[in-house]
């Protein structure tokens, strides 16, 4: 049951004496009142293991291992199923674990867009490198001795050959990318 709270009240005389049956309004009447019906808004008590169905009258229930008596409002989760307290009986909102969804502190979404996305390549600069396809042979050097001669003898050995020219990039262009398509914003509250 809400609390009465009183809006007027008519008194005898002023506060003089001089005048009879003077009504006060009590202004803030309707602030209270609201602030009750604001009590009866939904609330999350919590998951129950008391087995609940749609219009059982059990209440108190058990929350945490502690008996938790339902207000008009409450609202528990009991097998996956939500329920709601009328003030008489439990009521099934449904089964959408609506308590562990709708009281988070925090929530994340994704979101993939419809579109395309093109790339334009940037052009590189390339140079023709040639390396070395075979080392050669290096110079050999060497004396012969015959009776009292001395004979200094020696090979020049081989000139290292080239291979074929390969393009190196030697400068890399940038890459330019664009995304056609719906932009998108995602509110989570």
């Amino acid at each position: 049951m809400s609390a009465v709270y009183l809006s007027k009240l008519t008194l005898p005389v002023n506060v003089s004496g001089t005048v009879s049956n003077v009504e006060y309004t009590i202004k803030d009447a309707e602030a209270r009142q609201m602030i009750e019906d604001l009590g009866h808004a939904l609330y999350w008590i919590g998951v129950t293991t008391t087995a609940l169905t749609d219009g059982d009258t059990t209440n108190p229930i058990t929350v945490n291992s502690e008996s938790v008596t339902a207000k008009l409002g409450g609202m528990a989760s009991y097998d996956g199923s939500e329920f709601v307290w009328n003030g008489s009986a439990w009521q099934e909102l449904g089964k959408n674990n609506f308590g562990a969804l709708a009281f988070k502190s925090s929530a994340s979404g994704s979101y993939t867009p419809a579109g395309s996305v093109s790339i334009t390549q940037g052009t590189d600069t390339t140079t023709a490198i040639v390396g070395v396809a075979s080392n050669g042979t290096e110079p050999d050097a060497y004396f012969t001795v015959s009776g009292e001669t001395a004979t200094f003898n020696f090979s020049a050995g081989s000139m290292p050959t080239l291979a074929s020219s390969v393009d190196a990039i030697t400068a890399r262009g940038t890459d330019t990318a664009s995304f056609s398509g719906t932009a998108a914003t995602i509110t989570v509250s």
